[in-house]
């Protein structure tokens, strides 16, 4: 007989040693830079590019994912005590990171990647699209293994009683429903890329991953509890409406893309 629920009551650090933790969300979120630096490097081997070049893409795109997830998180989540107490958004190890504003980060980075190295910024978007849609299937298994960022009360027989936040009902484990609709996204992205090769019309991979990962992430919403009080009683939160914007961008692009002639014939 299935259970009618799921007790979820997993200890986020793996160990402690001298003041410092070793935590799963610390694990997972590693693991999306080293699995997504070997696809690159399969990608610019393909494409006859260098290892620098692609050493230096990782650096921009670690410091616009973290700066841009961290500053995303005060100033949309939380402004007001964010701003009252500006030395506390340093304290990124307090948790505190937002998709949303990690996007605008990785833009903005990769923009001034593409300058510096005389690469066309779509070729750059459109490659990065596909470890990113990766990545977020990992940091959204971090969040379970946080216990964060989980859905409303639930009568599924999935249903997660998340017993470390105190929560006595089952929860839809939206976390779960995140990261496995972005492993897809992922592999669609990267079948596209394999089949194509260079030859795939610029921007496609990018619009198709903007307007995919930020509609799923729209929907999911609907289930999802509150992040901030804010969010209270609001149609549609935060998230959804930081969401739309990024689909729209996607559909934008989508549509160019598919009036262009590829790249190579």
């Amino acid at each position: 007989m299935l259970l009618n629920y799921i007790n979820w009551n997993i200890d986020p650090e793996i160990v402690g040693f001298w003041g410092l933790s070793i935590r799963y969300y610390g694990i997972l979120f590693a693991a999306s830079f080293f699995f997504g630096y070997i696809i690159m490097q399969k990608i610019f081997k393909k494409e006859g590019l260098t290892v620098e070049l692609l050493d230096k893409l990782t650096v921009y795109m670690a410091i616009g994912t973290v700066l841009g997830a961290r500053l995303g998180h005060c100033l949309f989540y939380e402004p007001e005590y964010y701003l009252s107490n500006p030395l506390e958004i340093l304290k990124i190890w307090r948790g505190g990171l937002a998709s949303h504003g990690a996007a605008i980060g990785i833009l903005l980075s990769l923009y001034y990647f593409s300058k510096k190295n005389k690469k066309p910024y779509l070729w750059i978007l459109d490659r990065i699209a596909i470890v990113v849609a990766l990545a977020g299937f990992f940091i959204r298994m971090g969040n379970l293994m946080n216990s964060e960022i989980y859905g409303i009360e639930t009568s599924l027989p999935w249903g997660f009683i998340f017993i470390r936040t105190g929560e006595v009902f089952p929860k839809h484990p939206t976390q779960i429903y995140e990261a496995l609709s972005y492993l897809l996204i992922f592999v669609l992205l990267y079948f596209i890329y394999r089949k194509k090769g260079v030859q795939v019309k610029q921007g496609l991979i990018f619009g198709l991953f903007f307007a995919l990962l930020f509609s799923v992430r729209f929907f999911i919403e609907f289930i999802k509890e509150a992040q901030v009080d804010f969010e209270q009683g609001m149609t549609l939160n935060m998230g959804q409406w930081l969401s739309i914007p990024f689909v729209l961008l996607g559909l934008v692009f989508l549509f160019r893309s598919l009036k262009q002639q590829p790249d190579i014939k």
